[in-house]
């Protein structure tokens, strides 16, 4: 499952950008609202709001917003009903997409997706046809720089973990959802700063994109994620080193 943190830090580079831009906050007050919605305000008994409380502090969102974004949820301050959606798609070079939306209004969101697509060379998929090569899963990155493979390995397979995988100059830690808190204090404990955190959508199968597929596909996942509606875009295209190089410079 090679490829996790090549995609997951072209993500957190262009999270930090939105964050500067304060795009990101309004995305991040609509994970909170939902995940408060569905499970509580409780952060020790809903896992979903405490990974996203997580999520939204680290691009600095202020506090008095995350906290009206939980009063939304929970319904003691007035918010639009989220409904939450998923999309498949297929991209450039037969690649997956799977695509997690929070919208007010599927009427609107589910034609822009598809709009969004067609422009860039993709296609929406028949429900089943993509998903099936996906699994959620509790993601980290940490860079090959700041920690010892023994060591990380030992640690992580203790707090849960199921895998720990050298990918490029980073090693990708992964585990089932419900471990998402214990790896994040081991971590912590052990004075390793991940590079980036996160319950996501992985493949299990990927598929070596050409430099221009690989273009293209960069080009669908940002656009997609730059819609106020979509969460994330996942894909299962992997990147060829030329244009991690050019992304690098």
């Amino acid at each position: 499952m090679s490829g996790h943190s090549k995609w997951a830090n072209i993500k957190h580079r262009k999270a930090v950008v939105d964050a500067k831009r304060g795009k990101i906050f309004s995305k991040m007050a609509r994970a909170i609202m939902a995940a408060a919605r569905t499970g509580g305000g409780d952060t020790d008994m809903n896992l979903s709001l405490r990974y996203a409380i997580d999520k939204a502090r680290s691009v600095n969102m202020p506090r008095d917003n995350i906290e009206r974004a939980i009063k939304k949820g929970t319904g003691d301050l007035e918010g639009a009903a989220l409904q939450e959606l998923m999309y498949e798609a297929y991209g450039p070079g037969g690649a997956g997409v799977v695509i997690h939306a929070l919208t007010d209004n599927s009427n609107r969101t589910s034609p822009e997706i598809r709009s969004i697509l067609e422009k860039h060379g993709g296609s929406l998929a028949k429900p089943g046809s993509v998903a099936w090569n996906f699994e959620q899963k509790a993601l980290f990155t940490v860079s090959a720089a700041d920690v010892d493979e023994d060591k990380l390995m030992e640690l992580a397979l203790e707090a849960g973990a199921d895998d720990v995988i050298r990918d490029g100059d980073s090693f990708s830690v992964t585990g089932p959802p419900a471990s998402f808190s214990d790896l994040t204090a081991a971590l912590e404990s052990a004075g390793i700063a991940p590079q980036t955190t996160e319950i996501t959508s992985v493949p299990k199968n990927r598929v070596m994109l050409s430099p221009a597929d690989a273009r293209r596909m960069i080009a669908i996942i940002e656009a997609l994620e730059d819609h106020d509606d979509i969460q994330s875009a996942i894909t299962n295209g992997d990147l060829p080193e030329e244009v991690l190089a050019e992304l690098g410079s």
